[in-house]
């Protein structure tokens, strides 16, 4: 149910004004299809999933009954709680976190950066251990990543070796804090500066971790968000770019509304107020700046109903952020007791996660992983592995140019030993104690100990 009167007529208002009774049943619909709770051994504790309240439902309603679906008010609010939110200079949403992670590199192939411009060619620093769609954008626009290893049990780009892997033809840095636990900001923010290389994080994982008394997401020159129901916050489907260069803004935007040179917002015309007055390359002079278009773009927009959403999930993002940290610390003390047969993992230094999952690597080698995950899910209890493990292993990669620098032991080791287990902030106490001891069970069983 709302949690406070206020919240009802807060509510209420912004429904336009339907009777109280249309209200408590939507809410009560609403409460029906969320608040199932999970019994374990019984129901599938997922390792991801959202955390909805009946107010986030009935936010998206109250923008669907404005009747305008695009981009607008609420898209322009969440945009703006995002940015001061992570203490970014501007958001920018969009459909998805991949398609964050394409529109922030496609941004910087813009000729509008000049020498600075990603060509076709140019190596782009990143790791192999991941989600696909932060590489993916990389060989989508013709540049060639460069992986590098990750330690364990940080499970991050070795920033040690990020230095002998530049080279004349480095122009930019793309990783992703692994799990929601940041990688080394200070070296590699360093190299970046030294080198003179754009720094793109994917922060997908990783809404409300902090590197010393910073939020990850505004170190870089760009960083990347998801809303996708297993993040720390949702809109169904959805992202953003958040922009901590201001050189970047307008090309992201451009990039995002189809390649347009018009900034103006949907529905507006003639912000510039020299709509019909400009001359742009060849085109006749006055051709109308609306049409005008500057960069080969996408259409990646957010909608308002999705923004709707986001905007009252951000307001329970610290609560979110809070019950991660508490479960990821409950998994870690129970599982200390099994750490002769795990490498349990551990923050990068100066670093205070939100994390995504609870990374196990199986530290004796007669354990198999993977009889040991399909027990697990056999016990209703949802696995993950560590993504892509090793992405140049997978049939879609095997074509594609790249160089590793020195090799990918740990990125090997961790695609073969591997696995993780959810924290998210529908998990209770509970939930948690029956993941460790179907564990333990497991263990017993097959006589470790």
């Amino acid at each position: 149910m709302i949690e406070s009167v206020e919240k009802k007529k807060e509510l209420l208002s912004s429904l336009n004004d339907l009777p109280e009774e249309i209200l408590l049943s939507l809410e009560e619909i609403a409460g029906k299809n969320i608040a199932k709770r999970l019994t374990p051994g019984v129901d599938l504790i997922q390792a991801a999933a959202p955390v909805l309240g009946t107010e986030d439902i009935l936010s998206g309603i109250s923008a669907l009954l404005t009747g305008w679906l695009t981009e607008d008010v609420f898209c322009q609010k969440l945009e703006q709680q995002l940015a001061r939110f992570v203490k970014a200079r501007y958001a920018s949403l969009v459909n998805s976190g991949s398609s964050a992670n394409l529109l922030a590199f496609a941004t910087l192939t813009s000729p509008k950066l000049g020498d600075r411009a990603l060509k076709k060619g140019d190596e782009v620093i990143t790791v192999a251990a991941g989600f696909p769609t932060t590489v993916n954008p990389i060989i989508q626009n013709g540049c060639i990543p460069v992986f590098v290893d990750i330690n364990i049990p940080t499970y991050n780009i070795a920033a040690e070796l990020v230095e002998q892997a530049i080279s004349p033809k480095t122009k930019a840095i793309v990783i992703a804090h692994s799990l929601g636990n940041p990688f080394d900001l200070s070296e590699i923010k360093k190299l970046a500066d030294q080198h003179d290389l754009w720094l793109i994080e994917d922060n997908c994982d990783a809404l409300g971790s902090t590197y010393g008394n910073k939020l990850t997401g505004s170190f870089g020159d760009m960083a990347t968000l998801s809303f996708y129901p297993a993040h720390h916050m949702t809109t169904g489907e959805g992202g953003a770019v958040l922009i901590n260069n201001p050189r970047l803004k307008k090309i992201v935007t451009s990039m995002r509304n189809w390649g347009r040179d018009c900034w103006c917002m949907p529905g507006f015309d003639d912000t510039c107020g020299v709509r019909f007055d400009q001359q742009h390359g060849q085109l006749p002079h006055g051709y109308d700046h609306k049409y005008v278009f500057s960069h080969i773009g996408y259409n990646l927009k957010m909608t308002e109903v999705q923004a709707a959403i986001g905007l009252s999930q951000l307001k329970k993002i610290d609560r979110f952020v809070e019950a991660r940290r508490h479960n990821h610390a409950r998994l870690k003390n129970l599982f200390g007791e099994l750490e002769e047969f795990f490498v349990l993992p551990e923050p990068t230094a100066n670093a205070n996660p939100s994390w995504f999952g609870f990374m196990l690597s199986c530290r004796d080698s007669k354990l198999n992983r993977n009889e040991l995950v399909q027990y697990l899910n056999s016990k209703k209890i949802g696995t993950r592995l560590f993504f892509a493990g090793n992405i140049i292993r997978h049939p879609a990669y095997k074509n594609i140019e790249y160089r590793i620098a020195g090799s990918l032991e740990n990125t090997d080791r961790v695609m073969n030993e591997a696995f993780w287990l959810g924290v998210w902030p529908g998990l209770e106490e509970q939930h948690l104690r029956y993941m460790y001891e179907t564990v333990k069970t497991y263990l017993k069983e097959n006589r470790f100990i």
